[in-house]
């Protein structure tokens, strides 16, 4: 396993790629209302991307064993896990929505991060598994540092998350990335204090836990080859943000100025 170290300067080029990743879905969020379908927030991410001079990592990608992925952004909602494809279904009052943006800039680096949206006033449970989904994120964030293990990171993120009678997806996780979409390490969100990669200064990936409210088990939808479903049907909530490792701690850089606020126990995107 192979995981590339980021400079100084690199991490800001990151920095930049990563606020233009945000900033398209501060773009997309005043659209996102009951009536809306996940094809116009598509077309709107789309639209953002090119007002800001970058394009979509994922129209087109094409991993092997899988179609070209059709759409600029992931949307999936409700029981959709992640890959959800943008369709002309319009979204409904009390639906839950993840939104995952990557793009790429002029000069080659990858911005990648992912929101919850509650379509109108939202439900208890959809509300709560978002907030709670959000926190066990951060809770993640928080173990990063210099000497610490990816296992940190998981077991953070499995034990806030299984507290709260949730479930852990454990098919899917958090990534290295770069000037390449997915790099190592692969981050689990899941795992046992002290194993794993021991994190260094430099290195960049996303943490990106998705729960679910009922069972952990997911299965593919249908056959256009990305859709994924928890098997019971029940609600799945993702967050996403990218990091650096710094000297002392993380350096979070997706981040723009609407980005959501950190829960009351983290002090600074930056330590």
């Amino acid at each position: 396993m192979s995981i590339t170290i980021k400079t100084p300067e690199e991490i800001e080029r990151m920095r930049i790629a990563g606020r233009l990743a945000s900033e398209v879905l501060d773009y997309i969020t005043p659209f996102i209302k009951p009536g809306i379908t996940t094809a116009e927030i598509d077309r709107l991410g789309a639209e953002c991307m090119a007002k800001q001079g970058t394009r979509s990592a994922t129209i087109g990608y094409q991993p092997p064993g899988y179609p070209p992925y059709p759409g600029h952004l992931c949307t999936s909602p409700n029981h959709v896990v992640c890959h959800g494809i943008p369709n002309d279904k319009p979204l409904k009052k009390g639906d839950i929505l993840n939104v995952d943006v990557t793009v790429i800039t002029e000069d080659g680096w990858y911005g990648d991060n992912s929101r919850m949206f509650m379509i109108g006033e939202g439900t208890i449970a959809g509300k709560r598994l978002s907030k709670l989904t959000f926190e066990a994120m951060w809770l993640g964030i928080q173990q990063v540092k210099p000497g610490a293990t990816l296992g940190d990171i998981g077991h953070a993120i499995q034990t806030y998350a299984e507290k709260h009678n949730l479930s852990v997806v454990r098919e899917y996780c958090g990534h290295g990335i770069g000037q390449k979409f997915h790099e190592e390490p692969q981050v689990l969100h899941y795992g046992k204090p002290g194993t794993g990669v021991v994190l260094e200064e430099g290195m960049v990936f996303t943490i990106e836990p998705m729960l679910n409210l009922g069972k952990r088990e997911v299965k593919e939808l249908g056959q256009d080859g990305w859709t994924i479903i928890t098997k019971d049907r029940s609600l799945s909530a993702q967050w996403e943000l990218m990091l650096a490792v710094t000297k002392t701690g993380y350096d979070i850089l997706t981040w723009s100025d609407g980005s959501p606020t950190p829960p009351d126990f983290i002090q600074s995107i930056r330590t």
